[in-house]
């Protein structure tokens, strides 16, 4: 009898042990009363999800497919061992399809993935020109945002008095949303004729796109006397305030020098806690960043997600041309990119990053 499935039910089958003890855990009362150790325990059940359920499928499978192959040879009625036969060949292929699907599961997942994402696109080369660019690719994610029918909540704003963008620091919230926006990090240049150029000559210029997994308190600690908090009254563009109190925050983490401002609300209280999550998520990505550097060191990713230097895609408004650079993938329709289209580049970016996981798998 053809054995088939058994080695990968093997290693399905000690996380989905590992699921059921956790869907057992988050239900006693001493883990229910810890908030800390229940979204702990939780984010690792819910990473365990789709691999428990696949392997409850795949096992099934298996289990018919030996039947099958049993009654198959014991069968002595021509007409029946043709049908066990058939059915045989069914079964074979279903589990060979779900072998596959499983063994993309398996692949390392970005345990930040399903979290909300805090974006920073910020002026690069080209001046006026590049603010303006900025202030493209600030819509161009909102936009995409709400085609995902997430929200869009701005942090901090630096503008111009032309109507550009010097930095603007924004979060989207949506399950998911770093799972897509991830591959946005990196440099964006964008070629087109400036209206204030006169003899019609094409420009290049820069913006630069970061962007971080919003974290909670349990992945990463913040010593409060780390911190040095400043108070300042929130302004617009020119330097005009825009409100006559104090209540726009400016924390810095002395160890790392990170400093992260929050003026869009009008309560200190709040945009203290909005600086604060944006300086959790920046300090993560700082420790993440250290961790992997080893790794990094020994094979180069093909596949960018968060290098700031990396040009990333080129906007060319006289072709009318968007090209991702990473995976060689263009557009013809600036005008749809620009409106919130990108997941031709997305889906591109996230093939080729499943296709080297497999290949070194």
């Amino acid at each position: 009898m053809e054995k088939l499935g058994h080695d990968i039910l093997e290693k399905t089958g000690r996380m989905k042990a590992r699921f059921d003890e956790l869907t057992d855990l988050v239900l006693k009362p001493e883990i229910l009363s810890d908030n800390k150790e229940y979204k702990k325990l939780s984010k690792e059940r819910a990473r365990l999800e789709d691999i428990a359920y696949a392997h409850d499928k795949l096992q099934k499978l298996v289990s018919d497919y030996e039947s099958c192959q049993a009654d198959y040879e014991k069968e002595t009625d021509s007409e029946l061992r043709n049908m066990f036969y058939e059915e045989i060949g069914g079964l074979k292929t279903q589990i060979e399809n779900e072998i596959e699907e499983v063994k993309i599961l398996l692949l390392p997942k970005d345990e930040n993935d399903d979290n909300n994402v805090i974006i920073e696109i910020r002026s690069a080369a080209g001046g006026e020109e590049s603010a303006l660019f900025c202030s493209v690719l600030t819509r161009m994610y909102t936009y995409y945002a709400e085609k995902n029918r997430w929200k869009v909540e701005i942090m901090d704003v630096n503008e111009t008095e032309l109507g550009g963008i010097k930095e603007i620091t924004f979060m989207v919230k949506g399950k998911g949303a770093y799972s897509k926006l991830k591959y946005e990090s990196g440099v964006h240049r964008v070629q087109r004729v400036p209206e204030t150029e006169s003899q019609g000559r094409i420009h290049t210029s820069t913006s630069t796109v970061a962007v971080l997994p919003e974290v909670e308190d349990v992945d990463v600690e913040i010593n409060e006397g780390d911190l040095r908090i400043d108070t300042y009254r929130a302004s617009g563009a020119g330097g005009q305030h825009i409100n006559k109190t104090e209540s726009a925050i400016r924390i810095t983490h002395i160890p790392t020098g990170i400093v992260v401002n929050c003026q869009d609300e009008r309560s200190q209280i709040k945009n203290k806690e909005r600086a604060m999550s944006i300086l959790r998520s920046k300090l993560y990505d700082l420790y993440k960043t250290e961790r992997d550097n080893e790794y990094k060191q020994t094979r180069k990713d093909q596949v960018g997600t968060g290098d700031r230097s990396e040009r990333v895609r080129t906007y060319n408004y006289p072709q009318g041309r968007v090209t991702d650079h990473r995976v060689n993938v263009s557009s013809y329709d600036i005008e749809g990119v620009l409106n919130g289209n990108i997941d031709l580049f997305i889906e591109a970016l996230e093939l080729a990053d499943r296709a080297e996981k497999l290949a070194n798998a």
